[in-house]
């Protein structure tokens, strides 16, 4: 039985359908809701348009940040780097070198005191790290080869590791490395260089805090872990695979918010990039290229997105270590077109996240795009 859209009423003897009435997924990481109005993609739409990138860059730019040998905004300038290069953020978000926060008044601390309740802080230390992909101003991920991506993935680890080393010697206060990537204007990105970052937090973060929580959760309540055994399903049901190898899977997850949103998770359980084998790494990339090109040949541009890994903190309980499970988000606007991109404005905001194609839709037009050839050779 469905619902009349005009009246309301009941519709007797007429199947629910996925791809035409709106219904709610659940969100096992965020222990949220997400509304799926799949009946609303037919709409017009007479709204912002992005503007779509189809022009191959220069190698290099001469007025770049981070092209090699070039000065930097703060002075600095970089080396002539040949292939991956990190370094602190000039502008960072976070700092190490700054003094403790304390309450500057004692009645603050008071539980009585309403300050103490609503107007909580807590000072946070750590680094931020500029990491540049490739040398060449006119790549990205998916028109770089397989083992140049293997050489960020072996950044990636070494960062991790170099960092974890430091926090538990006790050198610095970090517990946890977040790895992210904005790609595209339309993701807020000042620079199109190939780069992404890695900020090092002496806190962990409340994304990544909710989803160790749920999936401790999951793992006390079923004795299985979330992402292994969601790993499994998808992989019997292949109705959202978009890609798979020895080591990863790609998925337009069954809960996405984002129109084209996919998870990458590990097929075993890895806890961080620690546990890579070069193996794992080399799959990794593959898996990475795979996918990003799938992005570009979607609408034939240049696909902005914003992508992080999730993996296991530097301190931590045995629990905690033990629930974490490697895995990668990328929250890609783009909605109709190169142009059309999606807004989390209104009910969204206010009410629940909203999306207007179901997960399976989503899968399906990415799985029928070639991974491998780019719409631009």
């Amino acid at each position: 039985m469905t619902v009349n859209t005009e009246n309301g009423r009941a519709v007797a003897n007429v199947p629910f359908d996925f791809t035409d009435h709106s219904h709610r997924r659940f969100n096992p990481l965020t222990n949220a809701w997400i509304l799926c109005s799949p009946h609303r993609s037919k709409r017009p739409w007479q709204g912002a348009r992005e503007e779509a990138k189809k022009t191959r860059l220069p190698q290099y730019d001469e007025k770049c940040y981070l092209c090699p040998g070039n000065i930097r905004a703060t002075g600095d300038s970089n080396p002539k780097y040949e292939g991956t290069y990190y370094f602190l953020n000039d502008y960072p978000a976070v700092k190490l070198d700054q003094p403790d926060y304390s309450s500057e008044k004692s009645s603050d601390q008071d539980p009585k005191n309403l300050k103490s309740k609503l107007m909580k802080t807590q000072g946070v230390k750590g680094k931020c790290f500029v990491i540049c992909f490739s040398p060449n101003h006119g790549l990205s991920l998916p028109l770089m080869s397989v083992p140049a991506i293997h050489k960020v993935v072996d950044l990636w680890q070494e960062l991790y590791l170099s960092l974890k080393k430091d926090s538990l010697s006790g050198a610095a206060p970090y517990k946890y490395l977040q790895i992210f990537e904005n790609k595209g204007a339309a993701m807020g990105c000042s620079n199109p260089h190939p780069h992404g970052q890695a900020w090092c937090l002496d806190v962990v973060p409340t994304e990544v805090q909710n989803e160790l929580d749920n999936m401790g959760k999951y793992q006390r309540d079923n004795h299985s872990h979330l992402l292994g055994d969601y790993v499994n399903l998808e992989l019997k049901e292949k109705e959202r695979l978009v890609a798979v190898n020895d080591s990863f899977i790609v998925v337009v997850p069954y809960w996405a918010l984002w129109p084209f949103e996919t998870l990458v998770i590990s097929r075993e359980h890895l806890r961080s990039v620690e546990d890579f084998t070069e193996k794992h790494k080399t799959d990794l990339a593959d898996v990475l290229k795979t996918l990003t090109t799938k992005y570009d040949n979607l609408f034939n541009t240049f696909f902005p997105y914003s992508m992080g890994i999730h993996q296991a903190p530097f301190k931590a309980s045995e629990e905690e270590k033990n629930n974490s499970w490697f895995h990668m988000h990328f929250y890609p606007p783009l909605l109709r077109s190169a142009t059309v991109k999606k807004f989390c404005v209104g009910f969204e905001m206010l009410g629940e996240a909203q999306r207007d194609i179901t997960a399976e839709q989503a899968a399906t037009r990415l799985q029928d795009l070639d991974g491998a050839r780019h719409f631009m050779n």
